[in-house]
């Protein structure tokens, strides 16, 4: 007899546990209030698009008020008794964004309407280096073999400007001629910008100095045979392996350091950034006053096509259902955005109460900040003000800032008084720009001199505040 207690078996069990889920809604609306509002209204223009029932609302107030009454009222302009509870609730929505822009918003004129429009229409995507690289291809009257050599050439050259892989290998995986793919290059490399189509930062640097006229001079010797001597401040070896006086080298050095070693630099994508201010901090009567820019949102509706087919006895009832859909949807998206203006106006006027001696007197008084106690004054969660703060800018009468500059851990001074690590790194900074260039300071050094303003931190916090503002160490500072 076959032994089956150890056997396995397949057997259906329910088991019950908790787990948080984010609603798709509540994902929504958490996106909405991380986007930047140039994103926003692209994503704004995007749902526009895609779902019918919302359309862009004039901005002319007194045209709110009459849609405002119409979406809450039956044709005969009285209330429906009648009428279907959920889409009293979606009207009353309706009406609620429409208060919220009477509120917030100033009378319309037909001169910002056209000054907003200039604007988005007027943001011109700047040519890639690639792009830049063809035409001049082209106006370069060569043979359409060498043309497609140009191509390859330039297909294959990075955003830095320099071509990878190398020559070689480019002729053996193309099947082309080597010598002629090199003379190529050497027809790329009197493009624009100067330096382009180099292999190395070496040949870079010696292409731009040939195009000043000064391809026999002592910096290009010193490029060719002593560029890695010259990045360690070794003068004295590299005038002695010259045979030149160190101060020939200290002018030749200077003449390097005017040179690109990133030719692509200004094609790169993050060389150009639109940035618009959410946020306007203004003095009015000695008081700072928080004002949401919101001139790039469109202000979204409910159609009244679409409510009347709702309410047409007419429309079966697979059209109503989908209208209903497509309204609860789009009024869910304008609840969001009204959400998000209100987070974002409520964070950005506790960081004003909060930052008030900066907005008076600048940098050197800004103060530590955390999210977690912006948080604990509203009453939301640390991440609602990390989301609400994320790729926003604030327009201050000290400049415009990123709104998460304002957050900085603090440093306790001497006196007993909270200064911010921002301070300390311009603290730092202007030391290092003040201190005698044959004498650079150390940074234990750096450290002693901020004890003696009352500021005591590490030698090794002074090296990481150092790095973070691209400070060399005092030896490549040092002039000799």
């Amino acid at each position: 007899m076959q032994d089956t207690a150890n056997r396995p078996s397949m057997t259906l069990t329910q088991d019950q546990r908790m787990q948080m889920i984010l609603a798709p809604q509540l994902r929504q609306s958490l996106e909405l209030l991380q986007l930047p509002i140039l994103e926003l209204r692209q994503l704004l223009q995007k749902e526009l698009l895609q779902n019918p029932t919302i359309e862009e609302r004039p901005l002319d107030a007194q045209q709110i008020e009459v849609e405002a009454q119409e979406s809450a009222a039956g044709p005969d302009g009285q209330k429906e008794l009648n009428f279907k509870e959920d889409f009293e609730a979606l009207s009353k929505m309706d009406g609620e964004w429409g208060d919220y822009f009477r509120m917030e918003q100033e009378p319309y004129d037909s001169a910002a309407e056209k000054r907003r429009d200039f604007f988005f229409d007027s943001l011109v995507q700047q040519p890639s280096m690639q792009e830049h690289l063809l035409h001049q291809l082209d106006a370069a009257g060569i043979s359409g073999a060498d043309r497609e050599l140009g191509e390859l050439l330039i297909g294959n050259i990075n955003e830095d400007g320099y071509l990878k892989p190398g020559i070689e290998d480019l002729a053996s995986s193309a099947s082309a001629d080597g010598a002629r793919l090199k003379d190529v290059l050497d027809l790329i490399q009197d493009f624009d910008p100067v330096g382009v189509g180099a292999r190395d930062l070496r040949e870079c640097l010696l292409i731009q100095l040939e195009r000043l006229g000064e391809g026999d001079s002592t910096a290009a010797a010193v490029v060719r045979d002593h560029l890695e001597a010259l990045g360690h401040k070794k003068f004295s070896d590299v005038a002695r392996a010259l045979n030149v006086p160190v101060e020939e080298v200290h002018v030749a050095a200077k003449l390097i350091g005017t040179l690109e070693p990133r030719p692509g630099r200004r094609f790169s994508s993050g060389s150009v950034a639109y940035v618009v201010a959410e946020v306007v901090v203004q003095n009015v009567a000695g008081e700072y006053v928080v004002i949401l820019n919101e001139d790039h949102l469109p202000r979204l509706r409910i159609s009244k096509d679409y409510r009347n087919m709702l309410r047409n006895d007419e429309s079966g009832s697979d059209v109503k259902d989908y209208i209903r859909e497509r309204i609860r949807s789009g009024v869910f998206l304008m609840k969001s955005i009204v959400q998000r203006q209100r987070t974002l106006f409520r964070v950005a006027t506790e960081i004003v109460r909060v930052q008030r001696d900066f907005l008076d007197h600048g940098v050197s008084h800004l103060k530590p900040l955390v999210m977690a106690a912006v948080a604990d004054a509203l009453g939301i969660h640390e991440t609602t003000v990390c989301r609400c703060i994320a790729n926003k800018y604030m327009q201050t009468p000290q400049g415009m800032f990123e709104m998460k500059y304002f957050f900085t851990p603090g440093i306790r001074t001497a006196d007993g008084r909270n200064i911010s690590n921002k301070t300390v790194r311009d603290m730092l900074g202007a030391m290092v720009a003040g201190e005698d260039p044959e004498h650079p300071l150390s940074d234990q050094e750096l450290a002693d001199e901020l004890k003696k303003q009352g500021v005591e931190i590490a030698r090794r916090t002074v090296a990481k505040y150092r790095v973070a503002l691209k400070i060399a160490p005092s030896h490549l500072r040092k002039a000799f």
